[in-house]
């Protein structure tokens, strides 16, 4: 019988995309998630599928994982904590979520060499004022006593952990970290800047700007980061690296709502609203964030190009 390719988080945003597309590629796939942050509606086009099983357990205290896994060809590490509104109001979940569920896949994977694919972040890179973040980069991460770091800091210690497995015990494990994935299906409930404008703009509403907006975000398609991820699962290159996966067009968050009402027509304002008032005081922002793709080119021949304004537009219509 065909082993089932593992999604953990596949319910999520970036999951479920990830899980039509295994499907759609006449994958077998089991899912486990507690859907806490994703949900049934995400898989609702594919839920009667059947090759899809899916397992409602966080990944830790899924039963049977060890036996589960080992049965799995893949393992695709998605689950997380996610949204920095998340991060901030919630870091013991915060960090617990991100450290309990990698360590448990890993446990899982290692006795039978299942590859896995972790999902990073590039929040890992921290408060570094470089224009552009490269994968070999020193990493800056801001001091213990502002929560907005324990999620940076989490999602590192996942990929020490990860490459120690690989080290140690010859688990075949590649990192990814994501820079700013949009699309159909994301939800600002946790802060995700693109739906929450879009939200805002449609209803009339302000859009609501942090800081001066002066800082810059580059946004990427999530079909862009799935075709890139399957494509990284198949590369044998890939495990024992760490590589960036995002578009590379930078645009400040001012511009972003700018566009976004323009999309929209939009007779919405702007807002500007002080970190301090939005968040907790003394939160950190990382003023730019632009991922160098030249590794992930390299690697699987490809790197996601799709423009924000067919994003905007392809999220309207959603």
């Amino acid at each position: 019988m065909q082993q089932p390719v593992l999604v953990t988080g596949g319910a999520g945003f970036i999951g479920s995309h990830l899980v039509e597309r295994l499907l759609a590629d006449g994958e077998r796939v089991l899912v486990i998630d507690d859907f806490s942050t994703g949900s049934r509606e995400n898989l609702s086009r594919v839920s009667t599928h059947p090759q899809l099983q899916v397992v409602e357990s966080t990944v830790s205290g899924c039963r049977d994982l060890g036996m589960r896994v080992s049965g799995c060809s893949q393992v695709f590490h998605l689950a997380a904590a996610v949204g920095v509104e998340l991060v901030v109001r919630s870091p013991i979940r915060t960090i617990e979520t991100n450290l309990r569920e990698t360590e448990a896949v890993l446990a899982a994977a290692a006795p039978s060499g299942v590859p896995v694919l972790l999902a990073s972040t590039s929040e890992v890179y921290g408060k570094s004022t470089k224009a552009t973040f490269s994968e070999e980069d020193d990493l800056l991460i801001g001091p213990p006593t502002l929560g907005r770091w324990s999620y940076a800091c989490s999602k590192l210690m996942d990929e020490f952990l990860a490459l120690a497995y690989m080290r140690e015990r010859g688990l075949p494990v590649t990192i990814v970290r994501f820079f700013n994935t949009v699309g159909p299906r994301q939800t600002g409930r946790y802060g995700m800047v693109l739906p929450r404008f879009i939200a805002a703009a449609k209803s009339g509403a302000p859009l609501r700007v942090y800081g001066d907006g002066g800082q810059t975000r580059c946004f990427c398609h999530v079909a862009d980061v799935i075709e890139s991820l399957v494509r990284l699962q198949a590369c044998p290159a890939a495990p024992g690296e760490v590589i960036n996966i995002g578009n590379d067009r930078p645009i400040s968050v001012l511009d972003l709502a700018r566009e976004v009402i323009r999309h929209t027509g939009s007779t919405s304002s702007i807002e500007m609203v002080p970190y301090d008032q939005a968040y907790d005081a003394g939160f950190e922002d990382m003023r730019n964030r632009r991922p160098a793709v030249e590794k992930l080119e390299r690697l699987i021949g490809f790197r996601p190009r799709r423009p924000l304004e067919s994003i905007i537009d392809e999220v309207l219509r959603a």
